[in-house]
Protein backbone atom coordinates (compact mmCIF):
# COMPACT_ATOMS: atom_id res chain seq x y z
CA UNK A 1 0.00 0.00 0.00
CA UNK A 2 3.03 2.79 0.86
CA UNK A 3 4.12 2.02 -2.61
CA UNK A 4 0.98 3.58 -4.38
CA UNK A 5 0.47 5.60 -1.38
CA UNK A 6 1.65 9.12 -3.69
CA UNK A 7 -0.65 7.36 -6.46
CA UNK A 8 -3.62 7.85 -4.05
CA UNK A 9 -3.11 11.03 -2.89
CA UNK A 10 -2.64 12.65 -6.22
CA UNK A 11 -5.76 10.72 -7.65
CA UNK A 12 -8.10 12.21 -4.45
CA UNK A 13 -6.52 15.79 -4.98
CA UNK A 14 -7.02 15.48 -8.81
CA UNK A 15 -10.52 14.31 -8.05
CA UNK A 16 -11.42 16.83 -6.03
CA UNK A 17 -10.29 19.81 -7.73
CA UNK A 18 -11.83 18.68 -10.83
CA UNK A 19 -14.96 17.72 -9.36
CA UNK A 20 -16.05 20.60 -7.83
CA UNK A 21 -16.90 22.24 -11.41
CA UNK A 22 -19.82 19.86 -11.77
CA UNK A 23 -20.73 19.05 -8.36
CA UNK A 24 -21.57 22.71 -8.46
CA UNK A 25 -23.29 23.04 -11.59
CA UNK A 26 -26.32 20.95 -10.31
CA UNK A 27 -26.63 22.84 -7.09
CA UNK A 28 -26.88 26.24 -8.73
CA UNK A 29 -30.65 26.82 -8.44
CA UNK A 30 -30.61 25.79 -5.06
CA UNK A 31 -28.02 28.19 -4.01
CA UNK A 32 -30.25 30.60 -6.35
CA UNK A 33 -32.90 30.09 -4.07
CA UNK A 34 -31.46 30.53 -0.85
CA UNK A 35 -29.21 33.70 -1.56
CA UNK A 36 -32.22 35.08 -3.80
CA UNK A 37 -29.17 35.29 -6.60
CA UNK A 38 -29.41 36.36 -10.07
CA UNK A 39 -27.89 34.71 -13.00
CA UNK A 40 -24.68 36.90 -12.86
CA UNK A 41 -23.81 35.57 -9.20
CA UNK A 42 -24.44 32.45 -10.46
CA UNK A 43 -21.52 32.95 -13.09
CA UNK A 44 -19.52 33.85 -10.96
CA UNK A 45 -20.07 30.62 -8.32
CA UNK A 46 -18.62 29.07 -11.20
CA UNK A 47 -16.30 31.66 -12.86
CA UNK A 48 -14.49 32.74 -9.51
CA UNK A 49 -13.21 29.06 -9.05
CA UNK A 50 -12.35 28.34 -12.49
CA UNK A 51 -10.33 31.96 -13.21
CA UNK A 52 -8.42 31.42 -9.96
CA UNK A 53 -7.32 27.89 -11.37
CA UNK A 54 -6.60 29.21 -14.42
CA UNK A 55 -4.72 31.89 -13.32
CA UNK A 56 -2.45 31.18 -10.64
CA UNK A 57 -1.73 27.31 -11.89
CA UNK A 58 1.21 28.21 -13.71
CA UNK A 59 2.61 30.69 -11.29
CA UNK A 60 1.73 27.84 -8.50
CA UNK A 61 4.12 25.15 -10.73
CA UNK A 62 6.88 27.65 -10.45
CA UNK A 63 6.99 28.14 -7.23
CA UNK A 64 6.15 23.99 -6.41
CA UNK A 65 9.45 23.72 -8.47
CA UNK A 66 10.89 26.13 -5.91
CA UNK A 67 9.66 25.30 -2.44
CA UNK A 68 9.03 21.48 -3.11
CA UNK A 69 6.21 20.00 -4.90
CA UNK A 70 4.76 18.15 -1.61
CA UNK A 71 5.04 20.75 0.41
CA UNK A 72 3.09 22.97 -2.14
CA UNK A 73 0.37 20.17 -2.95
CA UNK A 74 -0.23 20.01 1.32
CA UNK A 75 -1.03 23.49 1.54
CA UNK A 76 -2.90 23.67 -1.72
CA UNK A 77 -5.01 20.84 -0.22
CA UNK A 78 -5.09 22.93 2.95
CA UNK A 79 -6.44 25.67 1.61
CA UNK A 80 -8.87 23.97 -0.40
CA UNK A 81 -10.44 22.00 2.72
CA UNK A 82 -10.80 26.00 4.26
CA UNK A 83 -12.04 27.00 1.19
CA UNK A 84 -14.96 24.24 1.31
CA UNK A 85 -15.42 24.63 4.71
CA UNK A 86 -16.13 28.73 4.23
CA UNK A 87 -18.44 27.58 0.99
CA UNK A 88 -20.36 25.85 3.16
CA UNK A 89 -20.99 27.89 6.05
CA UNK A 90 -21.49 31.18 3.44
CA UNK A 91 -23.80 33.50 4.56
CA UNK A 92 -24.35 35.18 1.14
CA UNK A 93 -23.94 35.13 -2.56
CA UNK A 94 -20.35 37.35 -1.75
CA UNK A 95 -18.96 35.32 0.51
CA UNK A 96 -19.71 32.08 -1.40
CA UNK A 97 -17.71 33.60 -4.55
CA UNK A 98 -14.98 34.75 -2.44
CA UNK A 99 -14.47 31.46 -0.98
CA UNK A 100 -14.76 30.11 -4.64
CA UNK A 101 -12.05 32.26 -5.63
CA UNK A 102 -9.73 31.36 -2.82
CA UNK A 103 -10.96 27.33 -3.13
CA UNK A 104 -9.28 27.77 -6.91
CA UNK A 105 -6.24 29.14 -5.45
CA UNK A 106 -6.09 26.21 -3.42
CA UNK A 107 -7.45 24.02 -7.06
CA UNK A 108 -4.13 25.49 -8.72
CA UNK A 109 -1.29 24.90 -5.98
CA UNK A 110 -2.90 21.01 -5.88
CA UNK A 111 -3.14 21.21 -9.46
CA UNK A 112 0.27 22.04 -10.30
CA UNK A 113 1.89 19.33 -8.56
CA UNK A 114 -0.27 16.36 -9.87
CA UNK A 115 1.80 14.78 -12.78
CA UNK A 116 5.15 16.27 -11.07
CA UNK A 117 4.46 13.74 -8.21
CA UNK A 118 3.41 11.21 -10.40
CA UNK A 119 6.79 11.65 -12.89
CA UNK A 120 9.38 11.77 -10.09
CA UNK A 121 7.90 9.14 -8.11
CA UNK A 122 7.33 6.38 -10.64
CA UNK A 123 9.23 4.98 -13.04
CA UNK A 124 9.29 2.26 -15.88
CA UNK A 125 5.95 0.26 -16.15
CA UNK A 126 4.80 1.86 -12.54
CA UNK A 127 5.08 4.91 -14.18
CA UNK A 128 2.65 3.89 -17.50
CA UNK A 129 0.25 2.22 -14.66
CA UNK A 130 0.19 5.16 -12.16
CA UNK A 131 -0.68 7.95 -15.45
CA UNK A 132 -3.45 5.40 -16.59
CA UNK A 133 -5.24 5.69 -13.29
CA UNK A 134 -4.45 9.22 -12.46
CA UNK A 135 -5.98 9.55 -16.61
CA UNK A 136 -9.40 7.24 -15.68
CA UNK A 137 -9.90 9.01 -12.48
CA UNK A 138 -9.51 12.67 -14.34
CA UNK A 139 -12.44 11.28 -16.43
CA UNK A 140 -14.13 9.78 -13.46
CA UNK A 141 -14.75 12.85 -11.81
CA UNK A 142 -16.21 14.44 -14.60
CA UNK A 143 -18.73 11.60 -14.58
CA UNK A 144 -19.51 11.79 -10.89
CA UNK A 145 -19.70 15.84 -10.25
CA UNK A 146 -23.31 15.75 -11.95
CA UNK A 147 -24.99 12.54 -10.07
CA UNK A 148 -23.07 13.43 -6.45
CA UNK A 149 -24.24 17.08 -6.84
CA UNK A 150 -27.89 16.09 -7.54
CA UNK A 151 -27.77 13.23 -4.87
CA UNK A 152 -26.13 15.66 -2.19
CA UNK A 153 -28.10 19.02 -3.57
CA UNK A 154 -31.43 16.96 -3.21
CA UNK A 155 -31.59 14.69 0.11
CA UNK A 156 -28.97 17.19 2.12
CA UNK A 157 -29.21 20.29 0.80
CA UNK A 158 -26.52 22.41 -1.44
CA UNK A 159 -23.88 23.05 1.81
CA UNK A 160 -23.17 19.64 1.22
CA UNK A 161 -21.79 20.19 -2.09
CA UNK A 162 -18.55 21.46 0.08
CA UNK A 163 -18.92 19.74 3.54
CA UNK A 164 -17.84 16.64 1.44
CA UNK A 165 -14.55 18.02 0.26
CA UNK A 166 -12.98 18.02 3.95
CA UNK A 167 -13.04 14.14 4.65
CA UNK A 168 -11.46 13.34 1.26
CA UNK A 169 -9.21 16.59 2.01
CA UNK A 170 -7.96 14.95 5.40
CA UNK A 171 -7.50 11.79 3.49
CA UNK A 172 -5.98 13.03 1.24
CA UNK A 173 -3.37 15.04 2.98
CA UNK A 174 -2.51 11.48 5.23
CA UNK A 175 -1.56 9.39 1.88
CA UNK A 176 0.33 12.26 0.96
CA UNK A 177 2.33 12.78 4.63
CA UNK A 178 2.79 8.99 4.86
CA UNK A 179 3.78 7.95 0.98
CA UNK A 180 5.43 11.22 -1.08
CA UNK A 181 8.60 12.28 -0.35
CA UNK A 182 9.89 16.02 -1.37
CA UNK A 183 10.90 16.41 -5.05
CA UNK A 184 12.09 20.21 -6.52
CA UNK A 185 13.48 21.20 -9.61
CA UNK A 186 17.44 20.70 -9.81
CA UNK A 187 17.77 24.36 -11.04
CA UNK A 188 15.14 26.12 -8.70
CA UNK A 189 12.13 27.58 -10.44
CA UNK A 190 11.97 31.21 -10.13
CA UNK A 191 8.17 32.65 -9.48
CA UNK A 192 7.14 34.98 -11.87
CA UNK A 193 5.54 37.76 -10.23
CA UNK A 194 4.68 40.35 -12.60
CA UNK A 195 3.40 37.78 -14.95
CA UNK A 196 0.94 36.08 -12.30
CA UNK A 197 -0.39 39.65 -11.66
CA UNK A 198 -0.70 40.50 -14.71
CA UNK A 199 -2.74 37.69 -16.43
CA UNK A 200 -4.78 37.13 -13.35
CA UNK A 201 -5.71 41.02 -14.16
CA UNK A 202 -6.50 40.52 -17.67
CA UNK A 203 -8.62 37.35 -17.05
CA UNK A 204 -11.21 38.45 -14.23
CA UNK A 205 -10.80 41.97 -15.97
CA UNK A 206 -12.31 40.35 -19.35
CA UNK A 207 -14.42 38.19 -17.78
CA UNK A 208 -15.82 40.65 -15.19
CA UNK A 209 -16.69 42.85 -18.34
CA UNK A 210 -18.45 40.25 -19.84
CA UNK A 211 -20.33 39.60 -17.38
CA UNK A 212 -21.49 43.01 -16.73
CA UNK A 213 -22.31 43.77 -20.17
CA UNK A 214 -25.10 40.97 -20.15
CA UNK A 215 -26.30 42.47 -17.19
CA UNK A 216 -26.10 46.14 -18.09
CA UNK A 217 -25.76 46.54 -21.76
CA UNK A 218 -22.59 46.62 -23.91
CA UNK A 219 -22.28 50.44 -23.59
CA UNK A 220 -22.30 50.56 -19.77
CA UNK A 221 -19.18 52.01 -17.91
CA UNK A 222 -18.05 49.77 -15.91
CA UNK A 223 -18.18 46.94 -18.63
CA UNK A 224 -16.09 49.58 -20.70
CA UNK A 225 -13.75 50.28 -18.47
CA UNK A 226 -13.32 46.32 -17.55
CA UNK A 227 -12.35 45.50 -21.37
CA UNK A 228 -9.71 48.52 -21.31
CA UNK A 229 -7.86 47.02 -18.18
CA UNK A 230 -8.02 43.75 -19.26
CA UNK A 231 -6.33 45.07 -22.74
CA UNK A 232 -4.19 46.59 -21.03
CA UNK A 233 -3.16 44.40 -18.51
CA UNK A 234 -3.00 41.70 -21.63
CA UNK A 235 -0.33 43.72 -23.02
CA UNK A 236 1.63 44.20 -19.95
CA UNK A 237 1.97 40.59 -19.67
CA UNK A 238 3.26 39.65 -23.07
CA UNK A 239 5.57 42.52 -21.92
CA UNK A 240 6.42 40.75 -18.37
CA UNK A 241 6.99 37.29 -19.99
CA UNK A 242 9.15 38.84 -22.79
CA UNK A 243 11.51 40.88 -21.08
CA UNK A 244 11.95 38.18 -18.07
CA UNK A 245 14.42 35.45 -17.85
CA UNK A 246 12.47 32.97 -16.20
CA UNK A 247 9.12 33.51 -17.57
CA UNK A 248 6.16 31.19 -16.36
CA UNK A 249 5.15 31.36 -20.17
CA UNK A 250 7.97 31.29 -22.67
CA UNK A 251 5.22 33.06 -25.95
CA UNK A 252 8.25 31.87 -28.16
CA UNK A 253 5.84 28.67 -28.01
CA UNK A 254 3.53 29.39 -29.81
CA UNK A 255 5.49 30.61 -33.28
CA UNK A 256 4.90 26.86 -33.27
CA UNK A 257 1.53 27.06 -35.78
CA UNK A 258 0.66 23.39 -34.29
CA UNK A 259 1.26 24.26 -30.87
CA UNK A 260 -0.99 27.71 -30.92
CA UNK A 261 -3.40 25.86 -32.74
CA UNK A 262 -3.66 23.01 -30.24
CA UNK A 263 -3.76 26.03 -27.22
CA UNK A 264 -6.75 27.67 -29.26
CA UNK A 265 -8.37 24.44 -29.43
CA UNK A 266 -7.99 23.58 -25.91
CA UNK A 267 -9.28 26.52 -24.68
CA UNK A 268 -12.59 26.50 -27.64
CA UNK A 269 -13.38 23.22 -26.30
CA UNK A 270 -14.03 23.72 -22.69
CA UNK A 271 -16.25 26.68 -24.16
CA UNK A 272 -17.92 24.59 -26.28
CA UNK A 273 -18.47 21.40 -24.74
CA UNK A 274 -18.91 22.27 -20.87
CA UNK A 275 -19.78 26.63 -21.36
CA UNK A 276 -23.62 25.90 -21.49
CA UNK A 277 -24.13 23.06 -18.82
CA UNK A 278 -25.46 25.62 -15.87
CA UNK A 279 -27.75 27.18 -18.02
CA UNK A 280 -29.03 23.88 -18.96
CA UNK A 281 -29.53 22.88 -15.35
CA UNK A 282 -31.18 26.10 -14.73
CA UNK A 283 -33.82 25.71 -17.38
CA UNK A 284 -34.65 21.70 -16.48
CA UNK A 285 -34.56 23.10 -12.81
CA UNK A 286 -36.38 26.21 -12.84
CA UNK A 287 -38.89 26.18 -16.20
CA UNK A 288 -39.38 22.09 -16.10
CA UNK A 289 -39.31 21.49 -11.79
CA UNK A 290 -36.67 18.63 -12.16
CA UNK A 291 -34.86 17.92 -9.19
CA UNK A 292 -31.46 18.13 -9.00
CA UNK A 293 -30.57 14.18 -9.33
CA UNK A 294 -32.68 14.35 -12.50
CA UNK A 295 -31.06 17.64 -13.52
CA UNK A 296 -28.05 16.19 -13.16
CA UNK A 297 -29.22 13.01 -14.88
CA UNK A 298 -30.46 14.49 -18.25
CA UNK A 299 -28.42 17.83 -18.33
CA UNK A 300 -24.79 16.43 -17.74
CA UNK A 301 -24.24 12.66 -16.91
CA UNK A 302 -24.67 11.50 -20.25
CA UNK A 303 -22.15 13.80 -21.77
CA UNK A 304 -19.23 12.45 -19.02
CA UNK A 305 -19.93 8.95 -19.41
CA UNK A 306 -19.76 8.93 -23.12
CA UNK A 307 -16.63 11.07 -22.48
CA UNK A 308 -14.97 8.47 -20.11
CA UNK A 309 -16.50 5.26 -22.21
CA UNK A 310 -14.46 6.47 -25.06
CA UNK A 311 -11.23 7.03 -22.97
CA UNK A 312 -11.26 3.92 -21.60
CA UNK A 313 -12.04 1.90 -24.69
CA UNK A 314 -10.51 3.55 -27.35
CA UNK A 315 -7.77 5.72 -25.17
CA UNK A 316 -4.64 3.64 -26.85
CA UNK A 317 -5.94 3.57 -30.22
CA UNK A 318 -6.52 7.52 -30.09
CA UNK A 319 -2.87 8.11 -29.19
CA UNK A 320 -1.64 6.52 -32.45
CA UNK A 321 -3.47 8.78 -34.43
CA UNK A 322 -2.58 11.87 -35.53
CA UNK A 323 -4.17 14.86 -33.34
CA UNK A 324 -5.24 16.80 -36.36
CA UNK A 325 -8.08 13.70 -36.86
CA UNK A 326 -8.81 12.76 -33.27
CA UNK A 327 -8.75 16.78 -32.00
CA UNK A 328 -10.21 18.39 -35.29
CA UNK A 329 -13.26 15.37 -36.16
CA UNK A 330 -13.68 15.53 -31.78
CA UNK A 331 -14.32 18.78 -32.19
CA UNK A 332 -16.76 18.53 -35.16
CA UNK A 333 -18.96 16.19 -33.24
CA UNK A 334 -18.98 18.49 -30.15
CA UNK A 335 -20.58 21.25 -32.50
CA UNK A 336 -22.71 18.12 -34.04
CA UNK A 337 -23.79 17.44 -30.44
CA UNK A 338 -24.27 20.94 -29.22
CA UNK A 339 -26.83 21.75 -33.03
CA UNK A 340 -28.28 18.82 -31.55
CA UNK A 341 -29.57 19.98 -28.13
CA UNK A 342 -30.45 23.14 -29.68
CA UNK A 343 -34.16 22.22 -30.62
CA UNK A 344 -35.74 23.04 -27.86
CA UNK A 345 -39.16 24.39 -27.11
CA UNK A 346 -41.73 25.38 -24.17
CA UNK A 347 -42.66 22.28 -24.84
CA UNK A 348 -39.15 20.07 -24.35
CA UNK A 349 -38.49 18.04 -21.84
CA UNK A 350 -35.18 17.14 -20.42
CA UNK A 351 -34.91 13.74 -22.83
CA UNK A 352 -34.61 16.56 -25.56
CA UNK A 353 -31.03 16.93 -24.42
CA UNK A 354 -29.58 13.32 -24.12
CA UNK A 355 -28.77 12.52 -27.55
CA UNK A 356 -26.95 15.80 -28.30
CA UNK A 357 -24.86 15.61 -24.93
CA UNK A 358 -23.98 11.73 -25.54
CA UNK A 359 -22.47 13.18 -29.42
CA UNK A 360 -20.79 15.95 -27.31
CA UNK A 361 -19.17 13.44 -25.02
CA UNK A 362 -17.44 11.15 -27.63
CA UNK A 363 -16.20 13.97 -29.55
CA UNK A 364 -14.70 15.35 -25.70
CA UNK A 365 -13.40 11.81 -24.90
CA UNK A 366 -11.35 12.09 -28.58
CA UNK A 367 -9.93 15.61 -27.99
CA UNK A 368 -9.19 16.18 -24.24
CA UNK A 369 -7.17 13.00 -23.73
CA UNK A 370 -5.06 13.09 -27.73
CA UNK A 371 -4.42 16.74 -26.85
CA UNK A 372 -2.37 16.45 -23.82
CA UNK A 373 0.19 14.21 -25.98
CA UNK A 374 0.08 16.43 -28.81
CA UNK A 375 1.19 19.76 -27.04
CA UNK A 376 3.87 17.85 -25.20
CA UNK A 377 5.08 16.27 -28.83
CA UNK A 378 4.83 20.02 -29.99
CA UNK A 379 7.47 21.80 -27.68
CA UNK A 380 11.42 20.40 -26.03
CA UNK A 381 11.28 17.92 -23.82
CA UNK A 382 12.61 21.14 -21.40
CA UNK A 383 9.64 22.83 -21.74
CA UNK A 384 7.24 19.65 -21.74
CA UNK A 385 6.17 21.24 -17.87
CA UNK A 386 5.52 24.51 -19.24
CA UNK A 387 3.71 23.37 -21.45
CA UNK A 388 1.48 21.12 -19.67
CA UNK A 389 0.46 24.04 -17.44
CA UNK A 390 -0.05 25.96 -20.42
CA UNK A 391 -2.63 23.95 -21.53
CA UNK A 392 -4.35 23.33 -18.51
CA UNK A 393 -4.35 26.84 -17.78
CA UNK A 394 -6.25 27.86 -20.85
CA UNK A 395 -8.50 24.67 -20.47
CA UNK A 396 -9.97 26.18 -17.22
CA UNK A 397 -9.92 30.13 -18.89
CA UNK A 398 -11.92 28.61 -21.97
CA UNK A 399 -15.11 27.32 -19.64
CA UNK A 400 -14.36 30.72 -17.40
CA UNK A 401 -14.95 32.99 -20.71
CA UNK A 402 -17.39 30.25 -22.32
CA UNK A 403 -20.07 30.64 -19.04
CA UNK A 404 -19.79 34.54 -19.12
CA UNK A 405 -20.18 34.76 -22.71
CA UNK A 406 -22.67 32.15 -22.87
CA UNK A 407 -24.93 33.56 -19.70
CA UNK A 408 -24.41 37.02 -21.71
CA UNK A 409 -26.84 35.58 -24.19
CA UNK A 410 -29.17 33.56 -22.48
CA UNK A 411 -29.60 36.36 -19.68
CA UNK A 412 -30.73 38.45 -22.71
CA UNK A 413 -33.10 35.81 -24.19
CA UNK A 414 -35.03 35.53 -20.84
CA UNK A 415 -34.77 39.79 -20.89
CA UNK A 416 -36.36 40.00 -24.24
CA UNK A 417 -38.99 37.03 -22.80
CA UNK A 418 -40.12 38.94 -19.77
CA UNK A 419 -39.20 35.72 -17.90
CA UNK A 420 -41.49 33.42 -20.15
CA UNK A 421 -40.67 29.55 -19.78
CA UNK A 422 -40.24 30.31 -23.65
CA UNK A 423 -37.57 32.90 -22.69
CA UNK A 424 -35.41 30.04 -21.61
CA UNK A 425 -35.74 27.60 -24.22
CA UNK A 426 -34.74 30.39 -26.48
CA UNK A 427 -31.76 31.23 -24.15
CA UNK A 428 -30.39 28.24 -24.61
CA UNK A 429 -31.04 27.58 -27.74
CA UNK A 430 -29.20 30.95 -28.32
CA UNK A 431 -26.01 29.48 -26.26
CA UNK A 432 -25.85 26.22 -27.73
CA UNK A 433 -25.69 27.65 -31.78
CA UNK A 434 -22.87 29.93 -30.47
CA UNK A 435 -21.25 26.69 -28.76
CA UNK A 436 -21.66 24.72 -32.26
CA UNK A 437 -20.02 27.80 -33.72
CA UNK A 438 -17.28 27.74 -31.33
CA UNK A 439 -16.52 24.10 -31.68
CA UNK A 440 -16.76 24.13 -35.46
CA UNK A 441 -14.49 26.87 -35.74
CA UNK A 442 -11.42 25.50 -33.38
CA UNK A 443 -12.01 22.27 -35.59
CA UNK A 444 -11.39 23.65 -38.44
CA UNK A 445 -8.39 25.81 -37.14
CA UNK A 446 -6.87 22.26 -35.68
CA UNK A 447 -7.25 20.49 -39.22
CA UNK A 448 -5.97 23.41 -41.14
CA UNK A 449 -3.02 24.01 -39.18
CA UNK A 450 -1.96 20.78 -37.15
CA UNK A 451 -0.62 19.07 -40.41
CA UNK A 452 1.75 16.48 -38.79
CA UNK A 453 1.35 13.85 -35.98
CA UNK A 454 2.26 16.02 -33.36
CA UNK A 455 1.98 13.47 -30.63
CA UNK A 456 4.87 11.58 -32.36
CA UNK A 457 6.91 12.08 -28.89
CA UNK A 458 3.64 11.82 -26.73
CA UNK A 459 5.09 8.50 -25.54
CA UNK A 460 8.55 9.59 -24.00
CA UNK A 461 8.89 8.04 -20.62
CA UNK A 462 7.92 11.07 -18.97
CA UNK A 463 4.04 11.63 -20.50
CA UNK A 464 3.67 14.32 -18.15
CA UNK A 465 6.89 16.20 -16.54
CA UNK A 466 6.04 19.38 -14.55
CA UNK A 467 9.95 20.53 -14.53
CA UNK A 468 9.87 23.90 -15.77
CA UNK A 469 8.88 26.94 -13.79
Amino acid sequence: MRKWSPLIAVCLGTFLLLVDVTIVVVALPSIADKFQADYTDLQWVLDGYALALAALLLGAGSLADRYGRRRTYLIGIGIFAVSSLLCAVAPNEQALIAARVLQGAGGAAMFACTAALLNVTYHGHDRGVAFGIWGAVNGAAAAAGPLAGGLLTEHFGWRWVFLVNLPVCLIAVWFTVRGVTESKAPWGGRFDLPGTITFTVAAGAVTYGLIRAGDAGWTDGLALTAFGVGVVALVAFIVAELRSDHPMLDLALFKRPAFAALIVAAFLTQAAAFGCLPFGTVWLQQVLGYGPVDAGLYGALPMAAASLVVGAAAGKFLQKVSPRWTVGLGLLLIAAGDLLQARLDPGSTGKVLIPGLIVVGLGVGCVLPSLSSAVLGEVPRERSGMAGGALNTFRQLGFALGVAVFGTIFANKIADAHGQPAGFADGLNGTLYVAAGTALVAGLIVLVVVRHHAGRDAHREAPVPAEVG
